[in-house]
């Protein structure tokens, strides 16, 4: 059994990868949320390999955010990488929600995603 948060969100986030496993047709979106932070990349496991990544530090995106709550700079955040995903030609991928549950800013990530065309 595990013994705290961080410790059940790990056993259930190996659980998940046992399930989930990027190709080169279908890559992972993996989400990592912190305490003032978002972040998302989209990986090829097979490959070994991040296609790309967005997260609310970066400089291009950041102008975006100022002002917004957390759950809708998740948002932004989901749209941004399904933009940076359509450059490279990549239209369908499996979500990775490395853990957490499926609420809040995780499911503020895959709505915007989804909005800006990203299918899963």
């Amino acid at each position: 059994m595990a013994k705290t948060k961080q410790e059940a969100r790990e056993k259930r986030k190996m659980s998940t990868r046992d399930r989930v496993h990027g190709t080169s047709e279908r890559p992972r979106l993996a989400v990592f949320r912190s305490a003032k932070h978002i972040y998302a990349q989209v990986i090829d496991d097979s490959k070994h390999q991040t296609l790309c990544a967005v997260s609310t530090l970066d400089e291009a995106i950041v102008p975006q955010l100022g002002g917004k709550k957390k759950k809708d700079k998740a948002a932004t955040i989901g749209a941004a990488i399904a933009a940076k995903c359509k450059e490279k030609g990549i239209e369908k991928v499996a979500l990775d929600r490395n853990g957490y549950i499926y609420h809040g800013r995780v499911a503020a990530v895959a709505d915007g995603a989804r909005k800006a065309g990203l299918k899963f």
